[in-house]
């Protein structure tokens, strides 16, 4: 019998962390983030981490998991996450994934890490101002030269379209495109997930990203930056790369304003919660709930009926 599995889903800034908490408690649960920037340690401001204190009252897992130097694909949440899966259970409480990053959940969830996995907006952006720089196609197809050399030999130096595929699945999977090409059919996921999705009215959505921008940047996030430049984290690398980190890095250099910097990283949050909610519609069995249209408690108390009938009829004992 497959593993049931919740998970609460949604866009940037909905409001997921906070009524997860909540979940968790009421069902002994332990939080699985399920993020792609919130991996990094040293990242806390620009990530929204949940604050170590609530950490420590309710476990999370997948957090602060390697440097900002460090590669970490969704093949490697993948592992981590079914791994963290099995010891939750072991410990008779229950596993819930939290978070807005959608391709790895189907990277565990579903079993797809295929060439079809949904292109990272982020990873395709900075590999597309690398291609427009100076001998730009010349260095993408020496990156992935180093990453996915059979890729490489078969890909001219000036189809920078594929060459961005390319790097950018093995950015996300930590496996070659080839890998993927030559792998056997999968076998059916050991796990059986339930979605929560949560969303709320674009115009609340937007004024929930500006406000929060807002108050991380006046809340450390500059000097966050500043520490790790000054610890030797280059502002080439991919964990630098994301909206907010970048903008507070030409804040630094002194060729972006602060008041620039959070306007340009609201409008790229919204952007990417649109997204967020493109990939996470196609996510089944999903329950959403409207946070603007339904009391806090009445979603609460929803999710904890379904989750329970949910886990039940999996064969957890509760």
């Amino acid at each position: 019998m497959a593993i049931p599995i919740l998970a609460v889903i949604g866009p940037t800034a909905v409001g997921k962390t906070s009524l997860s908490l909540d979940f968790a408690k009421a069902l002994n649960g332990e939080v699985i983030s399920v993020d792609s920037r919130q991996v990094y340690r040293y990242m806390d401001v620009g990530t929204d981490k949940v604050d170590p204190a609530t950490r420590r009252d309710i476990l999370h897992h997948l957090i602060d998991v390697v440097d900002p130097d460090e590669t970490f694909s969704a093949a490697d949440f993948a592992e981590q996450a079914s791994d963290a899966v099995d010891r939750i259970r072991a410990r008779g409480r229950v596993p819930i994934l939290v978070g807005g990053t959608p391709f790895y959940y189907r990277a565990m969830l579903d079993e797809v890490l295929t060439i079809d996995v949904p292109s990272d907006p982020e990873i395709r952006r900075e590999l597309e101002a690398v291609g427009e720089e100076e001998n730009g196609p010349a260095k993408l197809h020496s990156m992935l030269a180093e990453a996915d050399p059979d890729s490489a030999s078969r890909l001219h130096v000036n189809d920078t379209v594929r060459v961005i595929r390319a790097i950018e699945i093995f950015r996300l999977s930590g496996k070659p495109s080839s890998w993927w090409r030559d792998r056997p059919k999968k076998e059916s996921s050991r796990f059986a997930p339930l979605y929560f999705g949560l969303t709320r009215p674009r115009d609340e959505l937007h004024r929930t990203i500006a406000k929060r921008v807002k108050q991380q940047f006046h809340g450390g996030y500059p000097e966050e930056v500043r520490w790790l430049l000054d610890n030797g984290f280059s502002p080439e690398l991919p964990s630098m790369k994301g909206f907010g980190y970048r903008e507070l890095v030409l804040y630094h250099m002194g060729k972006m304003s602060l008041e620039e910097g959070i306007e340009s990283d609201t409008v790229a949050t919204r952007r990417f919660s649109k997204r967020q909610m493109t990939w996470f519609r196609k996510f089944s069995p999903a329950i959403w709930y409207d946070l603007s249209e339904k009391e806090y408690n009445k979603v609460l108390s929803s999710m904890i009926d379904k989750a329970v009938h949910h886990l039940r009829a999996g064969g957890v004992v509760l």
